[in-house]
């Protein structure tokens, strides 16, 4: 029995790289960004009489589904994914996501109870799996403890989703629950903690997972622009949006793969504690993918309202979504040499400074203007690095 739970653990022969089938899970997630950004769209974009209730909605649910795919990463990261036993809880976790995300439109409304109940079998299901199906094994002990937190977790999500009156509340503390279990590592009462640093990751595995779902929120912001752009009578005026969102796009991806984005798979193997950085990195990314999202939503209320008067607080998008895409970044130069980005910290700034002015810009000027400061980032990031050697990791952590 202990070698058959010791098989679900990954050994030295492990594949380093992610598996066809955890790319096959994103696909849900490719799916379940847009329907959070339609959300978002259509909280400021429509008549809603709360459009700030219901942002923060948006962004509970945003943060449910990142809880799930974060959690995934890390299981294939430190379990075989070759493993069938494994391959049913990836396979799995992807069916209840993707419940989560066709229920996530309504799910303020009368679909709170599937995404509920599907965020909660995956949440207690994946730690009871694996707690039985390693029997006799002592990391086994991590797995129950997360199961009880689930299981804990579990009663304000389903309680939520049958009592309308008291859903926001119930969520809020329920995802605060599990957020606070992952954050101290689902710590019990004379047993310690478990977190996620100390484990013992695939650190080039997991640095492939964070790039991919960067990627797969860039590729969400293509489908806006795309989408946006062929469901609208062609002009100069939404070409010139149009083209503006592409390059914004583009700017990101240079902005995070250029050193820091590379050569985040060697920070985590070189690491003392490679489960540190990656722990680290996992909340990084977090912010990176919602400035990526919010930078979407931008595109669609500017392609939609080039010069025209856009929705209340499209600034908020337009230039608030680049500015938290930078501090994230930023924070993740550090991790991975020590050091303070100035120029990506002073972008900050000057975006945060564009977002109260830009409303008596034309929306398409003010997305111009935000991929400007971004291109200047690019432009000096490059002038850098020219004729010089890519650099060695230095993480602090």
């Amino acid at each position: 029995m202990a070698e058959r739970s010791a098989a679900l653990l990954r050994g030295g022969i492990s594949a380093t790289r992610a598996t066809f089938l955890e790319l096959f899970f994103d696909l849900v997630f490719v799916f379940a960004l847009t329907r959070v950004s339609q959300r978002l769209i259509d909280d400021v974009s429509t008549h809603s009489r709360d459009p700030l209730r219901e942002t923060a909605q948006t962004v509970l649910l945003f943060l449910a589904l990142w809880m799930v795919w974060t959690l995934t990463a890390w299981v294939t990261s430190r379990y075989e994914p070759e493993q069938a036993a494994i391959q049913f809880v990836v396979v799995a976790s992807m069916f209840g996501s993707l419940v989560m995300s066709v229920a996530a439109p309504r799910a303020f409304a009368e679909r709170a109870v599937p995404f509920a109940a599907a965020y909660v079998v995956i949440q207690v299901g994946r730690p009871l799996f694996l707690t039985l199906a390693l029997r006799g094994h002592p990391r086994r002990a991590v797995t129950a403890r997360i199961l009880l937190w689930a299981g804990l977790g579990a009663v304000p999500w389903l309680l939520g989703a049958l009592l309308p009156a008291a859903q926001e509340v119930l969520w809020t503390l329920a995802l605060a629950w599990d957020y606070i279990g992952l954050a101290l590592g689902w710590p019990l009462p004379g047993r310690g903690s478990a977190r996620a640093s100390g484990w013992a990751v695939a650190g080039e595995h997991l640095a492939e997972r964070y790039q991919q779902i960067f990627l797969i929120a860039l590729g969400e912001t293509i489908l806006i622009i795309g989408l946006t752009y062929s469901g609208t009578a062609f002009s100069a005026d939404r070409a010139l949006a149009f083209t503006w969102s592409f390059l914004t796009t583009a700017l990101l991806w240079r902005i995070y793969f250029h050193r820091a984005g590379r050569v985040l798979a060697e920070a985590i193997l070189a690491a003392r504690r490679p489960g540190v950085l990656g722990e680290s990195a996992s909340w990084t990314h977090l912010v990176i993918v919602a400035g990526v999202l919010l930078t979407g939503v931008g595109y669609e209320l500017v392609i939609a309202h080039p010069y025209a008067a856009a929705p209340p607080g499209w600034p908020v998008f337009v230039a608030g979504g680049p500015a938290l895409f930078l501090a994230a970044r930023a924070r993740f130069e550090y991790e991975i040499f020590g050091r303070i980005s100035r120029t990506r910290v002073a972008g900050v700034l000057v975006l945060l400074a564009l977002a109260p002015v830009a409303r008596w810009l034309p929306p398409v000027g003010a997305l111009g203007l935000s991929a400007l400061v971004l291109a200047g980032i690019a432009g000096g990031d490059a002038l850098r690095a020219r004729g010089r050697p890519l650099e060695e990791p230095a993480s602090p952590l």
